[in-house]
């Protein structure tokens, strides 16, 4: 086993434990704590989350807004992959800071653009990725598979457990996809946006703050980038360590 591949496979079995352990005590508290904050946020703020990311759904399935410039990458190791992979995700963390202290300045109109633009900056990560990986992000099954990763990076404890079990089983729960049309009807996408919508509502809320949103803003954003990233690269290095897809 060569050294690069030990540490992906250290890095991978720290980032599963993480992903299967039990909420902590502080956890189940602040989601509480969020369940109380929702009651709050005004209605307009959930209507913007939810339309954006019904038609982030929509676009990642059907649409080829990510989908049409994206070619996989056939050359090069796992190493040399990583390499790049580290470097788009380093790119997009710094495009999502800038882009949230910028919509954060305004308080809560503003703050309002940041959801869908924060979205579409994930998204078109997460398909870097994936091309990055040698993965073809035409065929959607694999558009759905960025889904579950990203559902992954944004759901509740008790939702990251149910998701990451697909996403560990992925080839034999793949095989099980009905046609494309009829897999498309079957989405709940109602619940996907819940999810997303339940784990941001509380750091974002800040950032629709005159002023002081710049700092949250750029913040948050630059984190939960960071958190996808990891996310992607755990979830696409346990299918390629698992078919023995590429030299490591």
């Amino acid at each position: 086993m060569s050294v690069y591949k030990e540490q992906v496979v250290d890095e991978l079995s720290r980032w599963k434990r993480k992903m299967m352990k039990r909420q902590s005590m502080t956890g189940r508290y602040a989601k509480k704590i969020q369940t109380k904050v929702n009651q709050f946020v005004p209605e307009k703020v959930h209507t913007v989350v939810t339309t954006s990311v019904k038609n982030m759904v929509h676009a990642t399935l059907i649409g080829s807004e990510y989908t049409a410039k994206k070619q996989p990458l056939l050359e090069g190791n796992l190493q040399e992959r990583e390499e790049f992979i580290q470097q788009t995700i380093e790119r997009y963390k710094k495009t999502a800071a800038a882009e949230g202290a910028g919509t954060g300045v305004g308080g809560i109109f503003l703050g309002l653009v940041d959801f869908p633009l924060l979205l579409g900056i994930k998204m078109k990560m997460l398909f870097d990725i994936a091309s990055l990986y040698g993965f073809d992000v035409k065929d959607y099954r694999e558009r759905l598979f960025v889904l579950h990763l990203f559902q992954l990076a944004f759901s509740s404890e008790e939702k990251k457990k149910e998701v990451f079990e697909l996403i560990e089983n992925w080839e034999d729960y793949v095989k099980q996809f009905p046609e494309r049309k009829e897999y498309l009807k079957q989405l709940d996408w109602k619940s996907f946006q819940l999810e997303y919508r339940d784990h941001i509502d509380l750091p974002k809320l800040f950032q629709l703050i005159p002023g002081f949103g710049a700092i949250v803003g750029a913040t948050v954003n630059y984190h939960f980038l960071d958190v996808l990233g990891e996310t992607a690269k755990n979830g696409y290095r346990m299918r390629i360590l698992e078919q023995k897809a590429l030299p490591m």
